[in-house]
């Protein structure tokens, strides 16, 4: 396939390419995806959107963001989606037993995956200061850096609240 975008530079005109031999780069660049009308439809949403389990740009809910909390925080929020990332300490049926990135425990409820790792965002309506009904969940693996996670939390709910949805 090729695909052109605006004059051929001279140096490669001099080599004598045309239009029709020009290849097109194994990565192009996201630039020059979103700024050309002549690049099929298909192709672009083949670069952009390269988890079909994900929602992509077009469907992406802003209205209702998820706050990043840890248990502190948690309370503040009761009634309003939020997002926390929890070690998974128990699991049990329809729910699981989680720790906090601040040491707080906390109970997940909700449509549980069958496999979860060690730690586990969770995305969902906070019931209380120690529940998250969760609606996403999403494996950060068996070994997650939770000091930064926390602190995130902090600046989000902080003095760098306005940076954040």
């Amino acid at each position: 396939m090729v695909i052109t975008i605006g004059r051929l530079p001279p140096s490669i005109r001099k080599r004598g390419l045309s239009y029709k031999t020009l290849p097109l780069p194994p990565f192009p660049t996201i630039l020059s995806l979103s700024l050309s009308p002549e690049i099929p439809q298909s192709l672009s949403e083949h670069y952009f959107d390269r988890n079909p389990s994900r929602p992509s740009l077009k469907e992406m809910d802003t209205s209702n963001p998820a706050v990043f909390v840890n248990g502190e925080l948690l309370s503040m929020y009761v009634g309003r989606r939020v997002r926390a990332v929890v070690q998974v300490l128990q699991t049990e049926g329809g729910s699981f037993l989680g720790k906090s990135t601040d040491d707080r425990q906390l109970t997940i409820k909700g449509p549980i995956p069958q496999h979860l790792t060690t730690y586990v965002e969770v995305i969902g309506i906070a019931e209380s200061n120690q529940s998250i009904r969760g609606e996403i969940f999403t494996n950060f693996g068996d070994d997650f850096d939770i000091v930064p996670y926390n602190r995130l939390c902090q600046l989000a709910n902080g003095e760098h609240k306005s940076l954040f949805i």
